[in-house]
């Protein structure tokens, strides 16, 4: 790396540095809410308070010593009141600091939970195409690290650096008040080698961190990528390729976790050093003062008092500023997830749509995931008021395609999609997916009850109403002979459903939803002959009075749809009623043999 790249590199992070501060300035100080306000000043006025005790209690500490062993007379308070008035003070500064926390805490945790909500909705409301390509451990990762870097910045950015700037500015004054200039010149020296010393090594630190960070998230997202694919590796026997994936993802983090180790015990023993020898050259001066007779044990004392008073928390700024240079990493990584922009966004002040009938038309759609490489190229087709349509065709034709278009997990590149001649750019996200419901080919479901997984269709639906959406999905008999009914878990996934079941309880929750258009996306291809036959009972009552769109593979599920559109390469071919295409002799009946030969041949 040339010095220009590493001058670059370091410019950027300190501009990130100084974003990140900015970005979360708004949440200690925000217009809309006086009372943080108030708060964060009464915390700071309490801070300076605490201070000013903590600065002035070496000096009741040196009267007192004075006073015992005689270097000057009796002062009012005697020694006893004067131990007292220190031991007072020493409980006041620390008692402020206390009730600072106190006051502070609530603001500190408006800003955390703030936050967190707001990377939650963001990560939520970004599209589909980063949700495709997002790691999910590493995801969970950034978050985890970003909200608990918050937390540690408003805590010790506010409490640590700067009361302890403030701090070393007041002994510096006081030392140079009753002393003289060679004192602050000795404790000015050793303050800078020790700041120089600590942030140099903790840069240095700071990108072992994020290295050991790096692999943290790598090792994270492999063990979590394995847990999720649970049942493919053990199709594969691939328990031990495993293993040993995660072990080596384990050993670099091994690695970079050492470095951070040995690197952390070369800071401390270089602080240690430099503290040490500053305390032992202001000692040295203030026994000489002692012995000279200029000074008095009581001063000698005050000095030593002093000098323990600046070395505690210089001792915690190596510890203070790699965590917050650490946290102003992590917060950066999470500011950067929520500059992360969205591909689909309502457009300003667009109205809910309005469904009257549920007339759903694609005219001259054209797309592609990638540029390059256009999916649909130019494709009409009308699906009128309660009618039911089959999109068919082989894998990579676009069938899936027109159905996450729909929905409008992405705009289209060029026509346009209406809902009863409204185009779906024009109205409300929320409205567009209020209106369609969706069964999927494989049914996720939450790691709950059953009961929760149904309701989930519509937030606030009674017992009855899930019921009978259960009932309406021909399920609620099954479940009824489970022995903790409505109550069962259906554990990560719903893995400890069947696949049958799974989609029953996935109609079941868009029943519950009772959607005008219903989009059936291969809703029972991976599903077994009989279990799609029951199942195909339960998606005709779930298409009763509704608009119906059916993506579907097996042929044999569509054939009494009301219309069939064939689709190949991205464009329609063909379209009419199951009967009128065989009649055809084209590409539907081309399909729909192979698929007859294939089943004869498998029975």
């Amino acid at each position: 790396m040339t010095d220009q790249t590493a001058a670059a590199i370091a410019a950027e992070e300190r501009r990130s540095g100084l974003r990140t501060i900015r970005k979360v300035g708004p949440y200690l100080w925000p217009e809309s809410h006086p009372w943080v306000k108030q708060r964060v000043s009464i915390a700071l006025a309490l801070l300076l308070l605490s201070k000013l005790i903590a600065v002035g209690t070496p000096i009741l500490y040196k009267a007192a010593v004075d006073t015992l062993s005689g270097d000057v007379s009796d002062l009012m308070l005697g020694a006893v009141g004067l131990t007292v008035a220190y031991g007072m003070a020493r409980l006041l500064s620390t008692g402020f600091q206390q009730l600072r926390d106190a006051v502070f805490a609530k603001v500190g945790q408006r800003a955390l939970r703030q936050l967190a909500l707001e990377t939650f909705t963001h990560i939520h409301a970004l599209s589909l195409r980063y949700h495709i390509t997002r790691k999910t451990g590493g995801l969970s990762r950034i978050i985890e690290r970003g909200v608990k870097g918050v937390d540690f910045l408003l805590r010790f950015l506010i409490f640590s650096i700067g009361p302890l700037a403030l701090e070393l500015i007041l002994v510096g004054a006081v030392l140079f008040w009753l002393f003289d200039i060679w004192y602050l010149l000795v404790v000015g020296a050793v303050i800078g080698a020790y700041v120089w010393f600590t942030f140099a090594v903790t840069e240095w630190r700071v990108k072992l961190r994020r290295e050991m960070n790096k692999q943290d998230t790598d090792a994270n997202q492999k063990a979590i990528d394995s847990l999720l694919n649970f049942e493919t590796v053990k199709y594969f026997g691939a328990e031990t390729r495993e293993a040993a994936r995660y072990d080596r993802a384990m050993a670099n983090y091994e690695t970079a976790a050492i470095k951070t180790a040995t690197s952390l015990a070369f800071l401390n023993f270089g602080q240690a050093l430099i503290i040490t020898s500053g305390l032992v050259a202001v000692m040295v001066m203030a026994a000489l003062g002692v012995q000279n007779g200029t000074l008095t044990v009581g001063d000698f004392v005050m000095v030593n008092a002093y000098m323990i008073q600046i070395t505690m928390p210089l001792n915690f700024l190596g510890t203070v500023y790699r965590e917050i240079r650490q946290a102003l990493v992590d917060m950066g990584e999470m500011f950067d997830l929520l500059e992360q922009p969205r591909d689909v966004t309502d457009r300003p002040g667009a109205p809910d749509l309005t469904v009257s009938g549920g007339v759903v038309a694609f005219e001259d759609i054209s797309f592609g995931y990638d540029a390059a490489r256009p999916i649909l190229k130019g494709v009409t087709i009308r699906v009128g008021a309660g009618e039911s349509v089959a999109l068919v065709g082989p894998s990579g034709s676009g069938k899936s395609t027109i159905g996450r278009l729909l929905f409008r997990f992405y705009d289209v590149g060029g026509g346009r999609i209406t809902i009863d001649g409204q185009d779906i750019r024009d109205v409300t996200q929320e409205s567009v997916h209020a209106a369609i419901g969706v069964v999927p080919q494989d049914t996720v479901l939450f790691n709950d009850t059953i009961r929760y997984n149904i309701a989930y269709g519509r937030d606030g639906a009674t017992e009855d109403e899930i019921v009978a959406a259960a009932r309406a999905a021909q399920i609620h008999d099954f479940i009824a002979s489970l022995p903790e009914g409505y109550d069962t878990q259906v554990g990560e996934r719903g893995l400890k459903l069947s696949g049958g079941e799974k989609q029953r309880v996935g109609i079941a929750r868009t029943l519950l939803k009772d959607p005008p258009i219903l989009l059936l996306d291969e809703a029972t291809s991976a599903l077994d002959t009989e279990t799609e036959a029951s199942i195909q009972d339960a998606l005709k009552r779930a298409g009763e009075g509704r608009t119906v769109i059916t993506i579907a593979h097996r042929l044999s599920t569509i054939a009494d749809a009301d219309r069939i559109v064939v689709l190949q390469d991205g464009q329609v071919v063909e379209e009419g009623r199951h009967d009128d295409l065989l009649a055809r002799a084209g590409r539907y009946a081309a399909l729909w043999a192979r698929q007859q030969a294939e089943r004869e041949e498998a029975a």
